[in-house]
């Protein structure tokens, strides 16, 4: 039974680039007729009024001083909402005391991450707390990794109507993508290199595909750090920079769904580049390319209206069964993936725990087995996302 609370919604780091996106998502889309009661909240009182001037936010809504360095503020944050809803990484610098918070007072939260280094450290550490006190922590309701992850979800479901179980083997393959990266994604690569760096244990949790299953591991996954022509797709194929943590979550995903994709389930993703010269010299270029670790974008930098709006990203899933029959579904947002789309995922994952209490016990989730089909449908009709069988 959730405990009733006076707010439904808490975007923390509401004046940072994301959570400003994500504040104007929910006036524009929710604010109106006052149907979710929602908060904004940050570590400047006199930055969140510009922020809320700024974005049209009707002085209503609630303005919440909190601080990840001062913990009396995030337990009393953290105890006013149903959900926390938090755009403010690294996570590794600035969630560990939120994370716990949650889990202690049973408050559902949703985030952005992408460190899975933190996300192994978080789960072992209060997965216990969140099961006993009901809250629902769900990492990584951006684009990573939710495209990914509902999409395997979506195509499993779509195999057991049309072959009559799961398939063992899935492909997830990036067809196009436009849109700049994340200042935040950056800062948490780079705050996750630098750990390790420090601490060279974590260098075998970043390489473990099950590294966030508990103590399961699968069959062996395609590493996927080099160039290779897809004979299935006629392409030539090349490393996706986000497969490192999307692939983890996709494999906690069917642990946590009783390994319903089976247990000697392998996953993969990769980009498309093309047939022919042309597309093995692309393939290998993105091989070669080294621009994430060299770039000099800050947290709170992002591109303009115009950039995000004009982004998109196309997601092919093909699924093969073992006897050869195969299937296809793909999944496409209408944004840039960093930003626009991203702010519109979180804030409807935020929304759909709101609206559906009923949904999963308290622990830590990914996407797909704690909102699934419920979450697929809130993102088709609200935040520009579509889920299509393909023949």
């Amino acid at each position: 039974m959730k405990i009733s609370r006076e707010l439904d919604i808490v975007v923390y780091g509401a004046t940072g680039f994301t959570g400003r996106l994500v504040a104007e998502y929910l006036n524009q889309q929710y604010g109106v007729n006052g149907e979710v009661k929602w908060a904004m909240a940050g570590r400047s009182r006199d930055k969140l009024v510009a922020v809320r001037d700024e974005m049209g936010v009707g002085s209503d809504v609630p303005l919440i001083v909190a601080d990840a360095s001062d913990l009396e503020s995030v337990n009393k944050m953290v105890a006013s909402t149903s959900v926390i809803l938090t755009t403010v990484g690294p996570y590794q610098l600035y969630g560990n005391e939120l994370v716990e918070a949650c889990a202690a007072q049973g408050t559902d939260y949703v985030d952005l991450c992408g460190e899975p280094a933190w996300m192994h450290k978080m789960i072992a550490a209060h997965s216990a707390a969140a099961e006993k006190s009901g809250a629902r922590i769900v990492f990584s309701c951006g684009f990573d990794s939710i495209p990914f992850d509902l999409g395997v979800f979506f195509l499993q479901q779509h195999a057991v109507s049309t072959l009559g179980s799961t398939v063992a083997r899935v492909k997830g393959r990036v067809r196009a993508m436009k849109g700049t990266m994340s200042g935040g994604t950056l800062a948490s690569f780079k705050e996750t290199m630098a750990a390790a760096g420090r601490d060279r244990n974590l260098i075998g949790i970043l390489r473990n595909p099950f590294a966030l299953t508990s103590g399961f591991e699968g069959a062996e996954q395609p590493l996927g750090n080099q160039p290779e022509y897809d004979e299935a797709l006629q392409s030539w194929i090349a490393p996706f920079v986000m497969a490192s943590i999307n692939t983890k979550n996709v494999h906690r995903s069917n642990m946590l769904l009783g390994h319903s994709y089976g247990k000697d389930f392998v996953y993969d993703e990769m980009m498309v580049t093309g047939p022919g010269d042309k597309g093995e010299a692309i393939a290998k270029a993105v091989t070669e390319d080294t621009s994430m670790a060299k770039s000099t974008i800050q947290p709170g930098e992002g591109p303009s209206k115009e950039e995000r709006e004009n982004g998109f990203y196309d997601v092919l899933m093909v699924g093969e069964h073992t006897d050869g029959r195969s299937v296809r579904v793909s999944v496409k947002g209408d944004r840039d993936p960093g930003y626009g789309s991203t702010s519109k995922m979180i804030a409807e994952s935020a929304i759909c725990l709101v609206k559906n209490p009923q949904l999963a016990s308290g622990g830590i989730w990914t996407t797909a087995p704690v909102m699934g089909a419920e979450l697929i449908e809130r993102l088709q009709e609200n935040a520009g996302l579509t889920f299509t069988v393909e023949s």
